[in-house]
């Protein structure tokens, strides 16, 4: 094991015992800014921009196969453009969406999505329940990255298994406005869209801890917005909390003498209404708290002392210049660091907005906790 992997597994474990007043692991959420920086000649397209800045390498290593912000089917549907329309272009997606993209890209802003593939039993049935069979070749373990897991194991470094969440699943395949009307129109398709959910997830999970037990479980959530959650706390333990339950009893059972330590919720938003909702199921780790939609870091570790935290790092403070930053970082930094189990983040990818010089100053700041 490498030097820098070893105090990278060493910060980690630090960060998921709570350790107070130990160093804080150096990551970011991610980057909408790399274009512009590479236009004014500050990076490359081969620059890694991570490794520039000091990046701590990661001490924890993940499952995946269960998707993020939509379950990965087998086969996926066949990306192709079925409109063009002028500066946009309508595509449908791996998805099975309508989504109108700016034609060209991508990627880097919020599409608008304009049909999904499910609107009653028979669509689901036709178009998607199929495509979420767990013993599908495709779904088969890669073995050099089975063997980095177990390599990971060994060494120390936490296990994750990331999935995405229920309300994300049924988002994808309803979108939010259908999902709201289906949980009262037509529920028993609800929950035979969430045991399909489980019945791929639970085999695949039990698969992947027979390389690794886990550590923590990751779902990508995404079940607030700007106002607050986007189903009641009654939806959610109706329609998602038994197959959460129950995948998190049988993973608990697979590992008796570990049970399932962390769970983490990735949702946007304001997850202040949700926080005391999620701990129902064992949650104990939050991310990305959003400070546009109220979410202080500072605050919620007084509020609830005992919680994982990432992120909490306003986007719209890094792009005000070297002293806003430094007002930020000198009012979260010194309670956050010192309190333990907080991994300080952009709250939703640094946007182009921020100028590179500031982003390294934020960085510089960063190193000295």
């Amino acid at each position: 094991m490498t030097e820098t992997r070893a105090n990278a597994i060493r910060k980690t474990q630090d960060f998921y015992a709570h350790k107070k007043g130990a160093k804080i692991l150096q990551h970011e959420f991610g980057y909408y800014s790399l274009e512009r920086w590479i236009a004014e000649g500050h990076i490359k397209d081969q620059t890694d921009l991570e490794k520039q800045w000091g990046a701590d390498e990661k001490g924890i290593a993940q499952f995946g196969g269960l998707g993020w912000c939509e379950v990965e089917f087998s086969p996926e549907f066949e990306v192709k453009v079925v409109e063009d329309r002028g500066d946009y272009e309508l595509v449908h997606d791996h998805a099975g969406r309508h989504v109108l993209y700016f034609k060209g890209r991508r990627n880097g802003f919020m599409p608008e999505y304009v049909t999904h593939p499910v609107t009653d039993r028979d669509s689901w049935e036709r178009n998607i329940k199929w495509r979420m069979d767990p013993a599908h070749p495709s779904r088969e373990p890669d073995p050099v990255r089975m063997a980095f897991m177990q390599e990971m194991a060994a060494q120390g470094g936490m296990i994750c298994q990331g999935v995405i969440g229920g309300y994300m699943y049924l988002r994808s395949l309803v979108g939010p406005e259908g999902a709201l009307y289906m949980f009262y129109d037509a529920p028993d398709l609800v929950h035979d869209m969430m045991e399909a959910w489980f019945n791929l997830a639970d085999p695949i999970i039990a698969r992947h801890q027979t390389y690794a037990p886990l550590d923590e479980l990751f779902l990508a959530e995404d079940i607030c917005y700007n106002g607050g959650p986007l189903i009641s706390p009654d939806m959610m333990r109706e329609f998602l909390f038994p197959y959460y339950q129950q995948l998190i009893t049988n993973i608990k059972t697979r590992q008796p003498d570990k049970g399932l330590p962390f769970i983490q919720i990735d949702t946007d938003g304001d997850c202040r209404p949700v926080i005391p909702v999620y701990e129902e199921l064992g949650v104990n780790y939050f991310s990305p708290y959003e400070v546009a939609s109220g979410c202080d870091v500072v605050e919620l570790r007084k509020q609830y002392p005992h919680l994982l935290m990432r992120g909490g790092i306003d986007k719209r403070e890094l792009a005000k210049g070297k002293e806003t930053i430094d007002r930020m970082v000198d009012r979260i930094m010194p309670f956050m660091a010192q309190e333990g189990g907080y991994i300080p983040t952009c709250d939703h990818g640094v946007p182009e907005e921020v100028a590179f010089e500031d982003y390294m100053h934020f960085r510089q700041r960063l190193k000295e906790f």
